[in-house]
C-alpha cells in the first residue's frame, strides 16, 4: 500500500499514522509532510523502525528549502516517481 503523508509530523497524530504502516508498504512525504524526512529526526526514525519504504517528493523539499537537510535513507521522487509509486501500489491512503 502506498501512504501519502502531507501534513507536518508536528500537526497530526503521526503516533496513530505509524500504526498503520505495514512494513512492506511505501510512504510518500509530500507538502509540509517532508519535513519528516529530515536527517536524524524522531519521525524519520519511527518511519524507518516499522520497515517501509520512505520517499519525499523532491519539489515540495526543494519548496521548503530543506535540499540538504533530507536524510540519505529518502529517496527523493519526482512526479513521474509520484506517478509510478500509484501504478505499483494499487492501494493509496492518503493523510
Amino acid at each position: 500500500m502506498l501512504y501519502t503523508i502531507a501534513t507536518s509530523p508536528f500537526h497530526c497524530d503521526f503516533t496513530a499514522i505509524l500504526r498503520l504502516i505495514m512494513p512492506d508498504s511505501a510512504v510518500l512525504l509530500i507538502q509540509d509532510g517532508v519535513i519528516a524526512a529530515v536527517h536524524q529526526s524522531t519521525h524519520l526514525s519511527q518511519l524507518q523502525q516499522v520497515g517501509a519504504q520512505v520517499y519525499a517528493l523532491e519539489a515540495d523539499v526543494n519548496a521548503r528549502g530543506l535540499q540538504n537537510m533530507i536524510s540519505k535513507d529518502v529517496i527523493l521522487a519526482s512526479y513521474q516517481d509520484f506517478v509510478q509509486l500509484t501504478v505499483v501500489h494499487k492501494q493509496h491512503f492518503a493523510l
